[in-house]
């Protein structure tokens, strides 16, 4: 580990900040403060591995809240996990600092520890370095063998479906830039989409026995269903009358404005899966108990890549294709 955070030394602040973060796991023989993690892995089980970043200026605001960061870190990496429909088990965090900010980092490690513990995960290592603001974090998880759900299995004839309600997250981020307005009570729900997103763990678990493909919505419908319709060889129509809107959002902008932040907003984290027509019939069965709603939104089609967006069976002119990191 680099040795450049002088304030207050490195291991200390590791030792001060985020040795605990987390719930006490069983499986964890070596965790913070060793050169290594020491993890035992169960019988018949897979490892599903997945690292996000978060650079301040591109995926958070300076002044954010450090509690909702926190958060906010830890759900985007496990909802990586229950798309693939993992259980997540250990986090890793690599952590670039300008400064050490001691009110920051305990705001910041509280947000962690609180949101790792409600996934049941516990934070086994990672790197702490001086420089630009930056986050990156690598959730591990656990899947029974051979049962983890990837982009690559749909098949011509599946159903389009999607968690959840589409397009908050991305009207809550207008509204943090003073872009959007909403009533008290919407704004406030609009917000919490924002700042603190679930990730569809449940869900996930359910979806091993019914789904043929899924990924979590973090860069926007039009940009993540392609990965699956590349990783597939399929194509796609989605009826954007479908689209699972939320009251909050249809009452805070025009209905085109509102369907767009459904079609190109990102950061719902909702899960997008394909559910092939023989097992249609579960999925009320499967996913009742989760108290998550879910929408059929399109079909998977038979020209690779090509995504159809059509509204009462008419073609939708829609260019906008989602969040892109290097345009």
């Amino acid at each position: 580990m680099l040795a450049f955070l002088h304030t207050m030394g490195e291991f200390e602040l590791i030792a001060s900040f985020f040795a605990d973060a987390g719930i006490a796991r069983q499986d964890v023989i070596v965790g913070v403060g060793d050169d290594g993690a020491v993890l035992q892995m169960r019988d018949g089980y897979d490892l599903v591995v997945t690292t996000d970043t978060m650079v301040c200026g591109t995926h958070f605001f300076p002044d954010v809240d450090p509690r909702a960061l926190g958060h906010k870190l830890v759900t985007v990496n496990v909802s990586d996990l229950a798309a693939m429909g993992a259980e997540p088990a250990w986090l890793s965090l690599a952590l670039t600092l300008p400064q050490v900010d001691e009110a920051w980092l305990r705001q910041f490690s509280a947000g962690l520890a609180e949101t790792a513990d409600y996934y049941n995960c516990r934070l086994v290592g990672g790197d702490t370095t001086r420089g630009p603001l930056s986050l990156t974090m690598m959730a591990k998880g656990l899947v029974p063998r051979g049962r983890a759900i990837t982009r690559a299995g749909a098949k011509v004839g599946d159903y389009i479906y999607v968690s959840g309600t589409l397009g908050d997250a991305a009207m809550g981020l207008k509204i943090c830039m003073g872009q959007a307005e909403a009533s008290k009570k919407h704004q406030a729900h609009l917000l919490q989409r924002f700042h603190f997103p679930s990730a569809r763990v449940a869900l996930g678990h359910a979806l091993r026995n019914v789904a043929s493909s899924a990924i979590d919505i973090s860069d926007g419908l039009c940009g993540d269903l392609p990965h699956i319709l590349r990783r597939s060889g399929v194509g796609a129509y989605i009826d954007v009358n479908k689209l699972p809107l939320s009251q909050a959002l249809r009452d805070s902008c025009e209905p085109s404005m509102a369907l767009k932040m459904a079609l190109s907003g990102g950061e719902d984290y909702e899960l997008l899966f394909t559910v092939p027509e023989n097992k249609r019939g579960s999925l009320d069965v499967l996913l009742s108990p989760y108290g998550v709603p879910f929408s059929c939104i399109g079909r998977i089609t038979g020209v690779t890549g090509k995504l159809e967006l059509k509204a009462a069976e008419q073609p939708f002119d829609y260019q906008h294709q989602g969040f892109v990191h290097f345009p």
